[in-house]
């Protein structure tokens, strides 16, 4: 391998693992305010535990985030120096916004929101949480920003020739509200409530099935089944609204989404398939004709801009594209069934005896982290062969005096390092769900009781 598919692996690896925590982190913040609004509503106990167990789940989650995202910031330089020297100015002030309007404000509220239970009134610490979740949201604002910019960039102008040529900002709102930064935001933050909804959903699941902490199982996965259906279905919304922007920002990406060659012609919709570059086709693959034209135009013989439109050097991968893409689509329908099935279970009072339902609230984690990756990896392997659309290429942005064996060095040490972290995050996390919410002494839980009265 050259030293531009290793340094590319790298930051794949690293920024794939690092997203394994802020959606968890962004997805819990919205449920702890939605549990410790319902605690100050009612005043009753029960949602008092609830909030306190889950905040340590998000202390959690929030420490391997920043433990594993600290390292990105390391390989703009060492490995993309020359895209670092380019677009930094543009880049850097997206990040360093981040910084200061959001990483601050979470981690500046984060140590009332674990401390402070007992030291603050209860309205100041609602309030701390209400800035953790809004903080953990911005967070996600000016990341999704700059990485839009490299997708669809605006609101700037290069300077000087040469190698002394750098993009500079000379509109800092065109900048943040480029063509596609509101509408990746959007479908960013509908994963990553899917990815916190679902991971109250699968712990809930994990105590009924073992008949411990009922009454707060019971109440938190309702909590995460509204949250689960909502964001499922606004994730559908956002996601066409995503791939309609594609079609028009980035046609060749979108192009490859569905592996559609003819350069003006109307575009079927796969189920699945699996495509042969070679020969430009897609085998063994199910579509709905003319479905994708649709879907973008909102006419099925409406043509769609092709891969054949394209030089073959500004084409993305398209199996891989075509696969990743696939993914997410099937993982996000997959969510909507499951939020409609629990939610239906609730309405007819028997969430907590459908056994089967349960197990498939505990693996239900697993399928925003599937999506949320899928989709990541479907965006930036689609934007190839750019870094910055349509403005620098990837294989013009490598740092110049990096070398194979410098970057195989670090990915081998980082693999090492990123697996005693999630081995960690996993026995830690293990720990937490098994010690579970602390349980008031001597009284038996609410739900408990009545299971008592009703069988004798």
């Amino acid at each position: 391998m050259d030293v531009e598919l290793l340094a590319r692996i790298q930051f794949a690896f690293t920024i794939a693992f690092h997203y394994l925590y802020p959606p968890l982190s962004i997805g819990l913040g919205v449920l702890l305010v939605a549990m410790e609004g319902l605690y100050l509503r009612t005043g009753n106990k029960v949602y008092e535990r609830m909030t306190r167990f889950w905040v340590k789940i998000f202390a959690l989650t929030f420490a391997m985030g920043v433990a594993t995202g600290i390292v990105m910031e390391f390989e703009f330089g060492t490995n993309w120096a020359v895209y670092s020297r380019y677009v930094g100015d543009v880049f850097g002030s997206a990040l360093a916004a981040e910084g200061i309007f959001a990483f601050f404000l979470e981690s500046g509220f984060l140590a009332v929101l674990v401390f402070g239970w007992d030291r603050v009134s209860p309205r100041m610490h609602f309030f701390s949480t209400c800035m953790v979740s809004l903080g953990s949201m911005m967070s996600a604002v000016w990341i999704v920003v700059a990485n839009s910019w490299m997708q669809t960039p605006a609101g700037f102008r290069i300077a000087g020739e040469g190698m002394s040529a750098r993009a500079e900002i000379t509109d800092f709102w065109a900048m943040v509200f480029n063509p596609s930064s509101m509408e990746r935001l959007a479908h960013t933050l509908s994963g990553a409530w899917l990815a916190g909804a679902t991971l109250v959903l699968s712990v809930s699941a994990y105590y009924l099935l073992k008949r411990r902490h009922t009454d707060i199982a019971l109440r938190s996965m309702k909590i995460a089944t509204v949250l689960l259906v909502f964001a499922s279905l606004f994730q559908l919304f956002t996601g066409h609204r995503s791939a309609v922007g594609v079609s028009r920002n980035q046609p060749a990406k979108m192009a490859a989404f569905e592996a559609h060659y003819d350069s003006s012609a109307p575009a079927p919709f796969y189920l699945f398939g699996w495509v042969n570059e070679e020969e430009q086709r897609v085998n063994v693959g199910i579509a709905v004709p003319g479905m994708l034209s649709l879907l973008i135009h909102g006419d099925r013989t409406a043509p769609v801009t092709g891969l054949n439109a394209f030089p073959p050097d500004e084409r993305p991968p398209v199996n891989v594209v075509f696969q990743f893409y696939h993914l997410m689509v099937a993982s996000g329908m997959a969510l909507i069934a499951l939020g409609f099935l629990f939610a239906f279970l609730w309405a007819r009072g028997r969430l907590a005896d459908q056994r089967w339902a349960l197990r498939l609230g505990v693996a239900s984690v697993l399928l925003p982290q599937i999506a949320n990756q899928a989709g990541w990896f479907a965006a930036e392997i689609g934007r190839q062969p750019w870094i910055v659309y349509g403005l620098l290429r990837t294989s013009d942005a490598l740092s110049r005096t990096v070398t194979k064996e410098h970057i195989v060095f670090s990915l081998v040490l980082f693999g090492v390092i990123y697996a005693l972290l999630f081995a960690l995050f996993l026995f830690l996390l293990d720990q937490k769900i098994k010690h579970g919410p602390d349980e008031p002494e001597g009284i038996a839980s609410e739900y408990e009781h009545q299971k008592q009265l009703l069988h004798g």
